[in-house]
């Protein structure tokens, strides 16, 4: 019989985990609560989850520095952080720290769902995330992330901030539906006065400058009506 995945889900408001509790249980998941940061430390080591659900915003021990305990000790169990942060360069950070993944609340409990898979997915049992990794590769695509570089076939291609920005994102979330709402919160920021048509036009800058037919596409695939799929197997290049 299937193992079912062990989720440790740790968050300080009792209506959310009353919640999202049955839900993903009945979504396959073995589930566990901690009441706050230090309880949930204390359950991952106990637990030992395969995936963590973390809320930044707790008493006791917030969930950056739960985070990051976890990191600076070696503990690479994936973690979806649960923000209230509107910024999209401080989330960014937060994945830069090594989280896996980000959902900002107030959110759709089916898509927490839908990134637990993702995660569970692309996860490399005892390695950091992709998030994690300083250089990304795709066949002869080569992301630099710390320099915001990017080559192809070792001859170094110019794109835009934006761009980089938004390959970046793609990579580090192989094989993973994006919508164009998702994209425009992870690059942009909803506070940012731009709409959907944008993403569009960053995606075809996107395109051109990484010589990627749109039609029969070897990095980025348009998924009509919904948004976009990196499609290239990514790897971690040290």
């Amino acid at each position: 019989m299937r193992t079912k995945p062990k989720v440790l889900l740790v968050d300080d408001e009792e209506a959310i985990t009353s919640l999202l509790t049955p839900l993903m249980e009945r979504a396959g998941f073995d589930t566990t609560v901690a009441i706050n940061g230090e309880v949930g430390l204390n359950q991952i080591s106990q637990f030992a989850p395969d995936l963590v659900v973390l809320d930044v915003l707790m008493p006791r021990i917030n969930g950056r520095e739960v985070l990051r305990t976890l990191r600076e000790t070696g503990n690479w169990t994936p973690v979806i952080l649960l923000t209230q942060v509107g910024d999209a360069a401080e989330r960014t950070m937060a994945l830069v720290e090594g989280a896996d993944d980000y959902l900002n609340k107030p959110f759709d409990p089916h898509e927490l769902i839908a990134r637990i898979h993702a995660v569970l997915r692309r996860a490399r049992p005892g390695q950091p995330p992709l998030n994690a990794s300083r250089r990304l590769a795709s066949e002869n695509l080569l992301l630099d992330r710390t320099s915001r570089r990017v080559w192809i076939d070792q001859d170094e291609i110019g794109l835009t901030p934006k761009s980089v920005t938004i390959l970046e994102y793609l990579m580090t979330h192989p094989d993973e539906l994006i919508t164009r709402d998702r994209l425009l919160d992870a690059v942009w920021g909803w506070n940012y006065p731009v709409g959907l048509r944008v993403v569009d036009t960053r995606i075809a800058e996107l395109r051109k400058g990484l010589h990627d037919d749109a039609s029969q596409p070897r990095f980025i695939e348009t998924i009509s009506g919904e948004g976009y799929r990196f499609i290239g197997q990514v790897q971690a290049v040290i």
